[in-house]
């Protein structure tokens, strides 16, 4: 085998055993063989062209001949035993809430992956996972482990996306052209730094909004120049950043994580109808939602938010009352308050982004599973 450049066809990892022994595991686009002459020439050049820092963060190259449809076949089951999660559990909220955390640390202005951030798995790292933001989200991590377990060959990077995407689509809203194949950050070096992820109101200390740390400021006066400092960094746009906070129709704020919104409301209180298949469930009680049945994936939170009448108990936020104030978002927000299936279309096109934020894909054109 000829072996030139580092593409798709090989990729070497590197793993210093001691100072001058290199285990070295070799991964080929065909089953040809290669002599040990060949293999260590170029991984020789490999290391001289990426140099010794980067060794730790060469992705795995995994799917080769007959393993991407062993892949395949274990992501369309893990899909359904998802599904099965949120039928039992009404995780739908916390699901969501953990793909958009690990995708939404993504710095597009860096190219070196996985240092850029995003769809990599790296939330299941500490300290990424005890961050401020991700208050409680360890807890789903450790549910989504026997998943990992049963299906090996899916990366914490697709776990945590597909589960986002699924519980979308089981409460109701846009099945999400979603593709898979995504590699994992390979440790906690790959963890982004703190202060990526946007603020609901502004810090009781100084009054704004986001702060000066993560891989770019997000610091702001008001609410809506905080929301795009955020989301511009990842490369979403106005559009998208309204149709995302749409899935707020999900889900509850808790106090004893966020400090937002009531310990309990009567639409958490366990006896309010929440699901959107009309059964009795809420999961754990507590917490303020924004939505009457919030497990219900519609567009009622663009109806709730504007809407001077809305019940009390319903959480309205700096960030969310901002959409039908600030001008670049507002006609967003009327359209979908107007217009569910524009919503939901949409949407899922803002969801599909977000999710590949920072992904590497193996094979790089990703696999789709419908």
């Amino acid at each position: 085998a000829s072996f030139t450049g580092s593409g798709p066809l090989v990729d070497v990892i590197c793993t210093m055993a001691t100072k001058t022994a290199i285990s070295l595991v070799l991964v080929l686009a065909t089953g040809a063989s290669c002599s040990a002459t060949g293999l260590f020439g170029h991984v020789r050049s490999e290391l001289g062209r990426r140099g010794a820092a980067a060794l730790a963060h060469i992705p795995v190259q995994r799917l080769r001949g007959g393993a991407s449809d062993k892949l395949k076949a274990e992501l369309i089951a893990c899909r359904k035993d998802i599904w099965s999660l949120c039928e039992e559990k009404n995780c739908n909220p916390v699901l969501v809430r953990l793909g958009w955390h690990d995708a939404g640390t993504h710095d597009a202005s860096i190219k070196e992956w996985p240092q850029c951030g995003g769809a990599i798995g790296s939330i299941r790292f500490k300290p990424e996972v005890e961050h401020g933001a991700n208050a409680g989200l360890g807890d789903i991590v450790k549910m989504l482990e026997p998943l990992k377990k049963k299906y090996p060959l899916v990366s914490y990077a697709d776990l945590f996306q597909m589960g986002g995407a699924v519980a979308i689509e089981h409460a109701g809203g846009p099945k999400i052209p979603m593709k898979y194949g995504r590699m994992d950050g390979p440790d906690a070096k790959a963890c982004s730094p703190e202060g990526n992820l946007p603020d609901a109101e502004p810090s009781p200390k100084t009054g704004m909004y986001g702060g000066k740390g993560g891989t770019k400021p997000t610091e702001a006066k008001e609410p809506g120049d905080h929301l795009r400092k955020v989301f511009n960094r990842m490369g979403l746009e106005d559009k998208e950043i309204v149709a995302l906070s749409g899935a707020h129709t999900l889900g509850r704020a808790w106090k004893d994580r966020s400090g937002l919104g009531a310990v309990i409301t009567k639409f958490t209180d366990g006896e309010a109808v929440v699901r959107a298949d009309g059964k009795k469930g809420c999961g754990k009680t507590g917490g303020s939602s924004w939505t009457k049945q919030w497990l219900k994936f519609d567009n009622s939170y663009f109806q709730t938010i504007p809407d001077d009448k809305a019940d009390p108990e319903l959480l309205k936020l700096s960030t969310d009352k901002v959409l039908f104030k600030d001008a670049g978002f507002k006609k967003f927000a009327e359209k979908y308050r107007d217009d569910e299936k524009a919503f939901f279309t949409d949407y899922a096109a803002a969801h599909k982004k977000l999710s590949e934020c920072g992904a590497q894909f193996d094979p790089t054109e990703g696999i789709t599973l419908d």
